[in-house]
């Protein structure tokens, strides 16, 4: 039947929580017009929004990994996980999913607006219906999936104003680039595994790693554009550029390495901590700047 930590294991909790962090994140810094309406205290409506995105987001975790559960222990990055390891039966994977699922979705729809369940439910189905079986066919797939994976903050955002500004945008845009290069540097690290379970990664059709880094560059300068396009808007002061400088600088020196041909598999893994360390880091002077400058 599996253990508590098996289930909880399928929610990728460390993903989840990102979901979860980015939307809230987003939730911080946007107006708060649509709060006052749903007749809730501010504190108890942002607890039970959280609790609707991490539910939606750790069931879109476990219903991939059960459509992709048969191809999981072909890869040793994935055949530990619970289903392919046996720890829980395909079936009660299929439940948890759609359980967490269901249940996110109408606490959304019954404690916010229609907008932040609409959000919630194009992310599940984006990325369970579109995204996941397109790894399969063609290496676009990394660019869809950044779809599903950047409208979490807009969920965030809307469950605050009741609308999405201008800003709730650019946060959207901002997590769409930063997870081009850090998926890139992500399917080199893992490129046999991709291969051996079929995936059609980019890796496949460049073995020399040359477009990955290349497109990594691009979108990283693209992330960057994007982050000083919010100063040029006049949402956020001088503490928050020197900090995206600061930033841009750091990841785009790491995404220039990966061009380089030489230890290619060590700056990727660079290139991945880089992108780890740089969103997080963003997100948080971002909300402290809009609040306190």
């Amino acid at each position: 039947m599996g253990t508590y930590k098996d289930f909880y294991e399928l929610t990728k909790p460390r993903l989840s929580f990102l979901s979860v962090f980015s939307a809230l994140i987003a939730y911080g810094i946007a107006p708060k017009t649509a709060v006052a309406s749903m007749g809730i205290g501010g504190l108890v409506y942002a607890l039970l929004v959280a609790v609707g995105i991490a539910l939606c987001a750790g069931g879109a975790a476990v219903l991939n990994q059960w459509l992709e559960y048969p191809l999981d222990h072909l890869m040793q990055r994935t055949k530990d996980r619970p289903i392919p390891a046996e720890k829980v039966s395909p079936k009660a994977a299929l439940i948890f999913g759609l359980i967490l699922s269901v249940i996110g979705l109408g606490l959304l729809l019954s404690v916010s607006s229609v907008l932040t369940f609409v959000l919630a439910l194009l992310t599940l189905v984006t990325y369970l219906l579109i995204y996941t079986p397109l790894k399969k066919v063609s290496p676009i797939n990394t660019l869809v999936g950044a779809i599903p994976g950047a409208l979490p903050p807009l969920i965030g955002w809307s469950a605050a104003e009741g609308t999405i500004s201008t800003l709730g945008w650019l946060i959207f845009a901002i997590l769409f680039f930063w997870q081009m290069p850090h998926f890139y540097a992500l399917a080199w690290l893992y490129k046999e595994d991709y291969a051996a379970a079929g995936f059609r990664m980019l890796p496949v059709k460049d073995p020399d790693g040359f477009l990955l880094a290349q497109r990594s560059i691009i979108y990283t300068a693209l992330l960057a554009i994007t982050t000083l396009v919010v100063v040029a808007f006049g949402f956020t002061s001088w503490f928050y550029l020197l900090a995206v400088i600061a930033l841009n600088l750091y990841l785009g020196v790491r995404a220039y390495c990966f061009l380089a041909p030489d230890n290619k598999m060590g700056n990727a893994q660079k290139l991945f901590i880089a992108s780890i360390l740089y969103l997080p880091v963003l997100l948080i002077v971002l909300l402290l700047d809009i609040s306190f400058f």
